[in-house]
């Protein structure tokens, strides 16, 4: 008995194992399009805009990174939600309720804001690499066709593998920021205790705060590839941690961008016209390394978002017009996917490359277009996360509906006194 029972101990032994390996399997095999999509909100105009609040107004502004964070959080795990119950894309659904011609404008704005945004990622790109000396006209076509080739010759693993290991890059803001040195009991006075000046520039500032972290092409790059990757109801705990998790890491890159501006730029007095710029006058203040990280995480950043946003804008149209998408299908099955996704790239590598252009008025108009746009994105959204017909018992109930629709009118008021103040 006791050579039987010595028999069955490593047996016994190894069910625990091979349960916690079963659960890695299954938190692997969901994890990623929330981590992705919060992430990739860092882009060149993100880290232009966040560069741009720690210059101009320091530390006072990082306060505001905490209520954005929870309202990403309460957007993105709608989206979420939404795509596990329905099995649908956002502008699939959109189209389903509110009929063809809403479609039609909603989708005709995104991929207006869209372009500009793609411009300002292949405008990082230039940007980042002119700090180590290579020319713009060398840089943005080969990031063009890396990107081209990555989703024309990779399949929906592989690209996500990819994004999944560019996500890791961003830590060199962290390591920026504190090579910067701030004051770190000024930074939990900005952190903690909100102020906010009602002057223009301030509540534009805070508009594109909220535009360029709670982004419209967001949500439905969300959904579309929680839809691609077959995630189902019974995947959603795991998949709204997928997007808390990523939530809150991408507001983490940002605090840092903002505190590393703070501690260097804003107190030495200075003005910076570009995230570029931010990296470059990081140098003498914080050091070269600090500098170095900084662009290099500009590059990464642009890269990144070069390759998903264009992408984002093939999901959503071909969603919204019934057109086949995805990576995994190939170009005779979904020819407009590829279509729109060369589009994408060519029209923004393209516009980059002229002379003369003004690439930081694109990167912050991107910016605040997504701020103004992002309102209307979300009472579309929440009309369908309330659908008793569409959601069942995961729709919106009362209290979250009550919150939901909160954020959204108090961004309807930021964007209108944006505009009030712009006009004056």
């Amino acid at each position: 008995m006791a050579d039987a029972q010595a028999r069955r101990t490593p047996a016994a032994g190894l069910k625990p194992l091979q349960s916690r390996w079963g659960r890695m399997v299954a938190v692997l095999a969901v994890i990623g399009p929330g981590i992705i999509t919060a992430n990739v909100d860092n882009d060149a105009g993100g880290i232009a805009t966040y560069s741009q609040a720690g210059a101009d107004f320091g530390y006072s502004l990082l306060w505001t990174l905490i209520p954005i964070t929870l309202a990403l959080i309460l957007v993105q795990e709608m989206t979420a939600r939404m795509g596990v119950v329905t099995g649908k894309g956002l502008s699939d659904l959109i189209r389903e309720r509110f009929g063809v011609r809403a479609t039609f404008y909603v989708m005709l704005a995104l991929v207006i804001a869209n372009v500009g945004n793609t411009m300002a990622e292949f405008a990082g790109v230039a940007e980042s690499l002119q700090i180590f000396g290579v020319p713009r006209w060398v840089s943005v076509p080969i990031v063009a066709l890396t990107v081209w080739l990555l989703v024309l010759k990779g399949t929906a693993r592989i690209v996500e593998r990819v994004f999944l290991v560019a996500c890791i890059f961003y830590v060199a803001y962290l390591f920026a920021g504190f090579l910067a040195k701030p004051d770190w009991l000024d930074v939990a006075a900005g952190s903690l205790r909100p102020t906010l000046a009602l002057t223009g520039p301030a509540l534009t500032m805070v508009v594109t705060l909220v535009g360029t972290t709670i982004a419209p092409w967001m949500q439905f790059y969300l959904q579309s590839a929680i839809v691609e990757k077959g995630l189902r109801l019974e995947d959603y705990p795991l998949s709204r941690l997928d997007v808390v998790i990523g939530c809150v890491v991408t507001d983490v890159v940002a605090f840092f961008i903002v505190l590393a501006c703070g501690a260097t730029v804003h107190k030495a007095g200075g003005h910076i016209e570009s995230a570029a710029d931010a990296a470059v006058a990081l140098r003498p203040l914080a050091g070269k390394w600090a500098s170095a990280l900084f662009a290099f995480g500009l590059f990464n950043a642009s890269l990144f978002a070069a390759s998903i946003l264009p992408l984002s804008t093939s999901y959503y149209v071909c969603e919204a017009f019934g057109w086949e998408s995805g990576i995994d299908k190939r170009r005779g099955d979904a020819p407009q996917f590829y279509f729109l996704y060369e589009a994408m790239i060519i029209l923004g590598a393209g516009l980059v490359l002229l002379p003369g252009v003004p690439l930081l008025r694109i990167m912050l108009l991107s910016q605040t277009a997504n701020g103004v746009l992002l309102p209307f994105i979300l009472v579309f959204m929440l009309l369908l996360a309330q659908d008793e017909r569409l959601m069942g018992r995961y729709r919106n109930g009362r209290w979250l509906s009550a919150l939901s629709w909160a954020t959204a009118a108090i961004l309807i008021v930021l964007t209108a006194l944006m505009l009030w103040f712009a006009v004056r």
